[in-house]
This record gives C-alpha cells, sequence and structure tokens, in this order.
C-alpha cells in the first residue's frame, strides 16, 4: 500500500491532495494508496472533510523503511517523517521551491510547477480521467484551490488556478463565492484551540541570520477573534518556540478581506525582523502589514535580519 501524504501541520491542500492522488493511484493507476495525515487537519480542511463525505486519513507519526510513499504539497525534508530517507519515495507533486534533501532509491517522476495549489497541478496530471472523478474528490480539489488562493486574493493565484477552480464549481453547481465565505468561516472558528495549538496550525520552519524561526500564519475572516488573545499568544511563544527546536515563532494574522497580515511582535529580533523585511515602523506588540496575504510569496523571501 502507498502512502501518500504532504507537510507537518496540516492545511486544506496538503489535507485534500492526498486524498486525491490516492484515489487517483487506487481507482485509475490500479496502485493501492492510501491518504494519510502528519497531525490533525486544521478547521478548514475537518470542515470539508464533512462536507463531501470524505473519510479523514490516518494519523501518523513517521514512515517505515523501504516504505512506498508519495509526498504532496512539500518536498521539504524539515516538514516529512524523521525517516523519509529510509522510506521509497516514489513520486513528488508540489508548488513550493526546490528545497533538496529528499533521497530516493531510483528515478522518480517529480512535478513542482509554480501554481498556487498543489490540487491544481493534480487536475491536470489526471488530466481526462478527472471525468471518472466522484464529486468528493472535485469538491476536494475545489476546496484546495480555493483555500490556498483566498478565493483568488492571493497575489499566488495564477489565471490557471483561477480556471480549473471556476470548471469544478460549476460541474458541481457550487457557487464560489458563497462556498469560499463558509470555508473561511470553519477556517476562522478556532475557539476550541489553545494559544500552543494556534502557534503550529499552519506553520513552516525557516532559517534566518542563524536562527531557527517557525513562521505561523492564520488566515481569518475574523482576525479580532485572535488578535484578542494577542497577549496569551505572545506570552506562549517561548515554550513553543523551546519545545520545537526554534529560536523564535513569527505569527502572522491574515485578515482575508481586507487583504492586510497583523504580524505580532514578542521581542526586539522579532520587531528588527519586521523593520526590515516589511519597511516597517513597530512601535508595540503588533505591526499592520498592509497588502501581505501570502507566506510563501511575500513572507519568506523578504524576511531579513
Amino acid at each position: 500500500m502507498i502512502k501518500v501524504f504532504g507537510h507537518t501541520a496540516p492545511d486544506t491542500d496538503s489535507t485534500g491532495s492526498p486524498i486525491i492522488w490516492a484515489w487517483y493511484l487506487s481507482e485509475v493507476r490500479k496502485q493501492p494508496a492510501a491518504a494519510v495525515l502528519q497531525g490533525e487537519p486544521n478547521t478548514e480542511a475537518a470542515w470539508m472533510l464533512n462536507r463531501w463525505n470524505l473519510t479523514k486519513p490516518e494519523i501518523i507519526a513517521d514512515v517505515a523503511k523501504g516504505e512506498k510513499c508519495v509526498i504532496v504539497d512539500t518536498n521539504n525534508p524539515a516538514e516529512l517523517p524523521a525517516s523519509i530517507n529510509e522510506a521509497d519515495v516514489i513520486e513528488i507533486i508540489d508548488h513550493h521551491l526546490l528545497a533538496g534533501g529528499i533521497k530516493t532509491r531510483s528515478p522518480i517522476n517529480i512535478t513542482i510547477r509554480p501554481l498556487a495549489c498543489t490540487a491544481t497541478i493534480m487536475h491536470d496530471l489526471i488530466g481526462e480521467d478527472m471525468a471518472r472523478a466522484p464529486e468528493g474528490i472535485k469538491g476536494a480539489m475545489l476546496t484546495c484551490i480555493l483555500s490556498d488562493t483566498l478565493e483568488f486574493r492571493s497575489p499566488t493565484t495564477t489565471p490557471h488556478d483561477r480556471f480549473v477552480a471556476e470548471k469544478l464549481a460549476a460541474e458541481l453547481n457550487v457557487n464560489i463565492t458563497d462556498y469560499a465565505s463558509e470555508m473561511f468561516a470553519a477556517k476562522s472558528d478556532v475557539s476550541a484551540f489553545s494559544d500552543e495549538a494556534l502557534l503550529r496550525m499552519d506553520s513552516k520552519e525557516y532559517e534566518l541570520g542563524g536562527k531557527q524561526l517557525r513562521v505561523s500564519v492564520l488566515e481569518t475572516t475574523a482576525p479580532q477573534t485572535i488578535l484578542s488573545r494577542k497577549a496569551a499568544l505572545l506570552a506562549a511563544m517561548p515554550k513553543v518556540a523551546a519545545d520545537d527546536g526554534a529560536d523564535e515563532v513569527l505569527l502572522f494574522v491574515v485578515d482575508i478581506l481586507r487583504e492586510e497580515a497583523t504580524l505580532l511582535v514578542p521581542n526586539d529580533f522579532v520587531k528588527r525582523v519586521a523593520e526590515r523585511s516589511f519597511a516597517a515602523t513597530v512601535t508595540g506588540d503588533s505591526v499592520v502589514l498592509p497588502g501581505v496575504m501570502s507566506r510563501k510569496k511575500q513572507i519568506i523571501p523578504v524576511l531579513a535580519v
């Protein structure tokens, strides 16, 4: 059985894309496969599973030596199981920059394209066989694209992402505006999560100036719900960093509707990063960054110290 999985802290694309590709491998290529996750899906991803009657994939802690697997929505070993280089990676499908460091046992298919969403790439790779895809697979694909593009607001959005999303929505008889509103409402409901869980919910590891950073992003239509917990989130950052082997946590609260991000500023190091990266003036424990929506395109590439 081939295991298909994405990165740690599974968001919608890293939950839906393994399901999509496991369906394709099993039903079209006739290679038995199962989607798995490296953690609990976020609230939007959980909503997607319920909305399209999809079974939540098993959560795994690691992979076994020689176990066949397909990696999707990442190619960064820091976001993969600890034993990934002992497994048998047979394929990678991703839309992030090439990180390097994954070892394979033989030549494999690697597809990395400059699109906003892994599910868009999968739509193209599946091609004419999309006609065989059940409603749940198409629904997951649509949800992934709308999530990663923030309903086409994100600067990562390409015309092809929009084209595929609109095609899927028409096939599913879904109104994109109404559907995205439901998705974002689910994404914004974080009341059940601890401060530590919020800081880890959608995060990536990144090295800057010799420091290991956990760069966390929370996308929401109700930013005040999160920002009302600012003091507690700031207080939780040192422990989360220490427990996760990081030096600092950077938390960006992205306001989907206003198209801006608020960065929490717990100390002088993060203040310096904010001022040098975004040409911002920081006077308190947070700073608003107009137009900043995408970690991949507008945060990670510009971080400086």
